[in-house]
């Protein structure tokens, strides 16, 4: 699908334009998994189904909460009995466009991807076949809901996506200057690119280098502490950032970038210092803020 049919998807799923549903000529999915309207329905009560966790306190939507751009508020994600993971929960919307899932791309699926958090001991720590059984499902039809519905969650319709299909006052001037940034002297298309605005690809930025990241699942040194690159749909809406949750704003964010990353031996050649100025930094901010559209699901 080409840049200009994805971005005017976003905009018609999140302005509630007739999307079919069907939604196989929009929406990729496996040939083993075609969408459809009772496997999305149901995907959608087991994303609230509490219980897929082993003692019942906790959902899917517990840590991607729709409230918060399908994250939550926390550093890294808390598990049943308090348990805390060692990684941010992602905004998940516009998934159906992902390469590989979970910030280190384990999983090559997003049927693959929607049994980890059930099955990890600081998360919901269930087997997912007990799981699909609490629910009366086997595993396989859990995993094929979880995964339709999560294709469904779009977000777009933002001042950016209607900047860029032609509105040219749906950006304020501060955005307009920090979206010249973010292409030019900023850099960081480099990495975020495309409609969701990420080339699905991995870098070490600096962040967590105590955590192997890709590099567990590569196998390739020059992957230690490389994470996936986020897409930056609705950043603003769901502080903290980074895959650790160690930056608290977007200002801090810019500022991380603008020092050029944090040293280490696998630091990414992209990076570099940028030398941002104060208002060309209050721009680049602008710029990230104008990202947040609406965000639709389970249809």
């Amino acid at each position: 699908m080409t840049r200009a049919a994805v971005c005017a998807l976003l905009v018609a799923a999140s302005t509630r334009a007739q999307v079919p549903l069907g939604l196989d000529a929009y929406i990729p999915a496996p040939e083993n998994n075609p969408l459809s309207s009772e496997k999305i329905a149901l995907g959608r009560k087991l994303f609230f189904d509490k219980r897929l966790s082993r003692d019942g306190s906790i959902a899917c939507a517990t840590c991607h909460d729709p409230k918060l751009a399908f994250s939550d508020a926390r550093p890294v994600a808390v598990g049943i009995a308090g348990r805390k993971g060692t990684r941010r929960s992602p905004r998940i919307a516009n998934r159906a466009y992902g390469n590989s899932f979970f910030w280190d791309g384990r999983a090559a699926t997003l049927e693959e991807q929607a049994g980890g958090p059930i099955a990890n001991s600081l998360e919901m720590d269930l087997p997912v076949a007990d799981a699909a059984s609490r629910v009366g499902l086997t595993e396989q039809q859990l995993r094929q809901a979880l995964a339709s519905y999560v294709r469904t969650i779009l977000s777009g319709d933002s001042p950016y996506d209607k900047f860029i299909v032609g509105d040219r006052s749906a950006l304020n001037a501060p955005a307009q200057e920090g979206l010249k940034i973010f292409r030019g002297k900023g850099g960081c298309i480099a990495c975020h690119l495309g409609p969701n605005l990420t080339d699905e690809r991995f870098h070490n930025t600096g962040v967590g280098v105590g955590d192997e990241g890709r590099a567990k699942w590569s196998g390739r040194r020059e992957d230690t502490a490389a994470f996936k690159t986020p897409s930056l749909r609705d950043v603003a809406a769901a502080p903290p950032y980074m895959h650790d949750g160690s930056l608290a704003t977007l200002e801090d964010v810019v500022d991380h970038y603008n020092r050029g990353g944090r040293a280490n031996p696998h630091l990414d050649p992209e990076l570099h210092e940028l030398r941002l100025s104060d208002g060309e930094k209050k721009a680049l901010v602008a710029f990230l803020q104008s990202l947040t559209g609406t965000i639709h699901e389970g249809r």
